[in-house]
């Protein structure tokens, strides 16, 4: 068999790995979303390096778009499998592909307004939101642990990772000429002592790993810290300058971990009494659905929900959907924390709010995940004199902070963990992904010191015989 690296190999987006067994079946690991790769982004996303109609299944890690999100463009373009993941992660995703293809029919109505002035070719999006519905005709979901013999000599078995609600390493058995390989695809890995969801657990032995590398060269601030360090920027921020802080946060995981934070310092009798508004549709509806998967919480939010039977609200929460309601945060000068969409803050509301609060020193600006290289929140985390913000720049005089410990991606320390339920003599090989080139070669000189041997980190489209 075969196996090549179509996305996520040596950039952090567009998780697509591919699988090509001997008897003509083709397996997708993924089918993710090329994001903040300035030029190339759209280049990347309409070009495969595969024919979508030769795929036979797609075996899904977790609902993110950098994983999940060209899953209606393989649908688009003739797929007619199915696609397989855990019930919470096709809840996720399915709000996550609609609200993709709404941002996307914006963005080609605005370029295409001005492209139609220059007298150029009018584009299209890369999908739209009927190919998101008949999408989901195709997924089916599998629990965690339950190996389900997909079809003779293919069989799947997914295990919790930790990362985001639903989140799972994909492990496989495939068995051909009556030789079985095993191979073990981590997705993104989540980190221990995650304060809602289980650990990653442990997988069966594999011949072949396929593993993330987000964080594979740094180690990151305690997971225990971060409520201290949110309630002292909210204290500084709000209290002492009288400002807004405003915080970029993924609508999947980042903004559930930042309401349970709030929550517990309610609890603790802690929080300032200011207005705290969660400024997304799509992550207020997101936090309703991870409600409803209890399974994926772990034993700490179950003994605090005998006590409280809602860990993501407290006094203050303001829950925004509609446009002019957001909008109108814009012209309300007083203290208050908003956390809005997305993450790195390239799109959504949240670019709004920062426009139009980052030039006002009483403010503060929050990072508090990963950012692509090329994105405005790995901008502002390099403290620039200036920002372009719609074209326009912004002199930067709000505050800029980092809070490293919020991370849902494991660090070197995490994935090392993750890796110690295997004998590092018997595997095989290892595959380094979704990374960046300088952060996965320190990864791999890691697990090289760890006893593992073959360690791979492919180039994009690189194909190997396993």
């Amino acid at each position: 068999m075969k196996i090549a690296f179509h996305g996520a190999a040596q950039t952090v987006t567009g998780s697509k790995h591919l699988i090509s067994l001997n008897t003509g079946k083709k397996i997708l690991l993924d089918c993710g979303m090329f994001q903040g790769m300035g030029k190339e982004t759209e280049f990347l996303n309409r070009n495969w390096g595969f024919n979508p109609q030769e795929i036979d299944y797609v075996f899904l890690s977790h609902a993110h778009v950098d994983h999940s999100g060209l899953l209606p463009k393989l649908v688009k373009e003739g797929f007619c499998g199915k696609i397989y993941a855990t019930a919470a992660t096709i809840d996720i995703t399915k709000i996550l592909l609609l609200d993709s293809a709404f941002i996307q029919k914006q963005d080609i109505t605005f370029l295409n307004k001005k492209r139609k002035e220059e007298g150029k070719k009018l584009l299209e999006p890369l999908y739209t939101e009927e190919d998101v519905n008949k999408t989901f005709e195709y997924f089916e979901a599998v629990p965690y642990h339950q190996p389900v013999e997909i079809e003779e000599g293919i069989q799947l078995q997914f295990f919790d990772v930790g990362h985001i609600v639903g989140s799972a390493t994909v492990f496989l058995t495939l068995t051909e000429n009556g030789k079985k390989t095993t191979i073990a695809f981590s997705g993104d890995v989540g980190r221990y002592s995650d304060p809602i969801l289980h650990s990653p657990q442990p997988f069966p032995p594999a011949d072949y790993i396929i593993i993330e590398s987000t964080y594979g060269d740094r180690l990151h601030d305690k997971i225990e810290t971060y409520a201290r360090d949110l309630l002292k920027n909210i204290e500084e921020t709000c209290l002492q300058k009288k400002g807004k802080l405003i915080i970029p946060a993924f609508s999947v995981g980042r903004t559930q971990e930042l309401l349970y934070a709030l929550n517990e310092l309610e609890l603790e009798k802690k929080l300032p009494p200011l207005k705290y508004y969660v400024d997304s549709p799509m992550s207020v509806k997101v936090t309703e659905i991870v409600k409803l998967h209890p399974e994926c919480f772990n034993r700490s939010v179950w003994k605090l929900l005998k006590a409280d039977n809602d860990p993501f609200r407290f006094k203050g929460l303001h829950y925004i959907t509609d446009k002019r309601e957001s909008q109108s945060l814009n012209f309300n000068y007083k203290p208050s924390v908003i956390i809005s969409a997305s993450g790195m803050a390239e799109a959504g509301r949240v670019k709004h709010h920062i426009a139009n609060s980052i030039e006002n020193w009483q403010n503060t600006i929050m990072i508090i995940g990963y950012c692509e290289p090329n994105s405005l929140g790995a901008k502002l985390k390099q403290h620039p004199e200036t920002v372009g913000i719609f074209g326009n720049r912004y002199a930067v005089k709000a505050n800029i902070v980092s809070l490293n410990s919020m991370s849902a991606h494991a660090d070197y320390n995490d994935l090392c963990q993750y890796l110690s339920c295997q004998d590092s003599g018997e595997v095989k090989r290892i595959f380094v992904v979704h990374g960046e080139p300088e952060v996965q070669t320190e990864f791999k000189r890691r697990l090289m010191r760890k006893g593992f041997k073959d360690i791979e980190i492919p180039q994009l489209h690189q194909e190997f015989g396993i």
